[in-house]
């Protein structure tokens, strides 16, 4: 009978927080611009350069602290983590290793069992990102830009807790709406602001020791991660079970070929010649800092789900699909202060806004159309002054460009018709210019009243009320 094996996996999760400036300079930390064009001596590493710490990343790591059940370190430090690499200025990055400042924390994921389990953080701590190295095969070099370099970032360590890639998944979804929510990062995997490092082994089954690690890097999306882990999961395997022995190295993922190759050997600590950074002060906080920024949490989306269910009584689904992003609860919440028709707003965002972020490619933290707008629109439906199809071109103006409804509705003439007069005349042509029709309806033919209307709208190139419509042609047959 063949062995059973278990997967044990920790991850290192790499977050770029959403400051305007760098962690230790004043430069930008704006994504896509030209290379080198973000940069001074500090974040170069120029000799004689003093950094000096940006007070908001502090204030963003401690918030993604209590978010995750940490306890905050009141007396932290940063540290040199010494290593030789072209896209790091200094040979140096400024990291912490031995005072992090936040630890013990942990996460409740959602099991595929339909239970929950509680992932362990082992430590979150600051540090700043290395530069970028641009390889040119046609001029046979590499270039380096950096911009990057000394951009914020927070690194989330995990306990091995996690035993397959669903429980991986559920962990960095749940990291990933916890630090949007909290307005520190926007978490975008596909620009690199949230990566992640697999730490990943393989043991019998029941065994109490943990087998020999690797860690995968180059990670930026979740299905690459899910595809890496059974990649691994698999090499390691096949590696046991031939008696060869698994080496701890970092190893690189390819997602293309669906494979992994070694970098180099695993580093430990003690590899990096850590040091406490002299130019930089211990950090120490204060009560007065940590109850400001207790005070400053938000509700988070468990909290959410729950006052949506008893407050606004929409179906589960809309809740979850609504609270998955921060941006589209706000513009949720927002428009039905505007309106007082919570299940409207729902179906707006259900359907069109779905539909076209679909379509479209957009992303929910990208949506540009305001809650009042949305409002509008509703009350526009609402007393009939649109029909539902003008309704749905109207939104989709608005989904592109967040135009006022009633302005657009206005300008484009698309204002339903309720003069009785001028639709009765029009209904009456139609009925002359279709016998068939309405010989079919006397004779119990029900759709052939469908046609009818439809005859009708085109008539009135869509300016009329369907069910206004079809009430009329009723009463004239």
């Amino acid at each position: 009978m063949s062995k059973q094996y278990e997967i044990v996996i920790g991850l290192e999760v790499h977050v770029e927080l959403a400051t305007k400036t760098k962690i230790f300079c004043g430069c930008s930390t704006a994504f896509g611009a030209a290379p080198n064009t973000q940069t001074c001596p500090v974040c170069t590493g120029m000799p004689g350069s003093l950094p000096v710490l940006n007070k908001q990343v502090l204030e963003y790591a401690i918030a993604v602290g209590l978010a995750t059940n940490c306890d905050i370190t009141r007396y932290a430090k940063f540290d040199r983590k010494n290593y030789f690499y072209p896209d790091n200025p200094q040979n140096y990055q400024i990291s912490q290793l031995y005072l992090p400042i936040c630890r013990d924390g942990s996460v409740e994921i959602e099991t595929e069992e339909g239970g929950t389990k509680s992932v362990g953080i082992h430590e979150i701590h600051m540090e700043e990102d290395a530069g970028k190295l641009i390889h040119d095969e046609w001029e046979d070099c590499s270039l380096v830009d950096y911009n990057r370099s000394g951009v914020p970032l927070i690194e989330i360590v995990s306990k091995p807790d996690m035993r397959s890639a669903q429980e991986v998944i559920a962990y960095l979804e749940k990291l990933r709406l916890i630090i949007q929510y909290l307005g520190a990062s926007d978490c975008k995997l596909q620009e690199g602001s949230m990566r992640a490092d697999v730490n990943l082994s393989v043991r019998e089954a029941g065994a109490q020791e943990f087998g020999t690690r690797t860690e995968m890097k180059n990670l930026n999306s979740f299905k690459a991660i899910s595809r890496a882990i059974e990649g691994e999961k698999e090499r390691q395997i096949d590696l046991i079970e031939s008696g060869e022995k698994v080496v701890q190295e970092t190893r690189r993922w390819d997602d293309g070929k669906g494979e992994s190759y070694a970098m180099r050997s695993k580093e430990d600590a003690q590899d990096y010649r850590y040091f406490p950074d002299p130019d930089l002060a211990p950090i120490v906080v204060s009560d007065e800092m940590l109850e400001r920024i207790k005070a400053g949490q938000p509700e988070f989306r468990t909290e959410k789900m729950k006052r949506y269910k008893e407050e606004f009584g929409i179906p589960d689904y809309d809740i979850e699909i609504i609270t998955g992003s921060k941006h589209m609860a706000d513009i949720f919440e927002a428009a039905v202060a505007f309106s007082g028709q919570p299940k409207k707003v729902s179906n707006w965002l259900m359907g069109e806004t779905l539909r076209l972020m679909k379509e479209k490619e957009v992303d929910a933290s990208e949506l540009v159309l305001s809650p009042r707008h949305l409002a509008k629109l509703i009350a526009l439906t609402d007393s009939k002054a649109v029909n539902s199809s003008v309704a749905k071109e109207v939104f989709e103006a608005m989904f592109e460009k967040d135009v006022d409804p009633e302005q657009y509705v206005e300008e484009h003439g698309l204002k339903t018709v309720n003069d009785e007069g001028a639709l009765r005349s029009v209904v009456e042509e139609v009925l002359a210019a279709n016998p068939q029709s309405v010989a079919d309806f006397k004779n119990g033919k029900e759709k052939a009243i469908g046609f009818l209307v439809g005859q009708t709208m085109k008539a009135m190139k869509g300016k009329a009320d369907p069910a206004a419509v079809n009430q009329m042609l009723r009463e004239m047959l």
